[in-house]
């Protein structure tokens, strides 16, 4: 089963999308296998990570901003500097994640959450979820 859902994503950052992973999967009725989360775009990535304090949320996209600031000496600069930072900051976190269903469960943690990470915003953008049973 593939499921897709649209974000309109407000500015850079980290935007939390469990709920929607959780749904697609209790949609699909899957009790074992696999589950894929991928985002279709050059500037956004997908990742895990804890929600419980806030700031160690900021501290998370504060640090991919530190290691790859937006600059205009990028080589590639199709759109905007942000858009040139964008596109490496994503192929440094990964347009993927995937995850094991064990008994109708997504295996995540009790401190992790799934979260779309915006680089290039505001825009809108899709998020697919793929549910393959075992």
């Amino acid at each position: 089963m593939l499921k897709n859902f649209k974000l309109e994503t407000d500015r850079s950052g980290l935007v939390d999308v469990t709920s929607f992973v959780e749904d697609a999967l209790k949609e699909s009725g899957v009790q074992d296998g696999l589950l894929l989360v991928s985002v279709p775009h050059s500037t956004a990535a997908v990742t895990v990570v804890s929600p419980w304090d806030v700031l160690g949320l900021e501290d998370v996209h504060d640090e991919i901003c530190r290691l790859v600031p937006t600059r205009i000496d990028f080589k590639h600069q199709y759109d905007t500097p942000q858009d040139a930072a964008g596109h490496v900051k994503a192929a440094l976190v990964g347009h993927s994640k995937s995850f094991f269903i064990d008994q109708g469960k997504l295996g995540l943690g009790h401190s992790q959450k799934i979260y779309f990470w915006e680089f290039d915003g505001p825009r809108s953008r899709s998020v697919h979820v793929k549910v393959i049973k075992s």
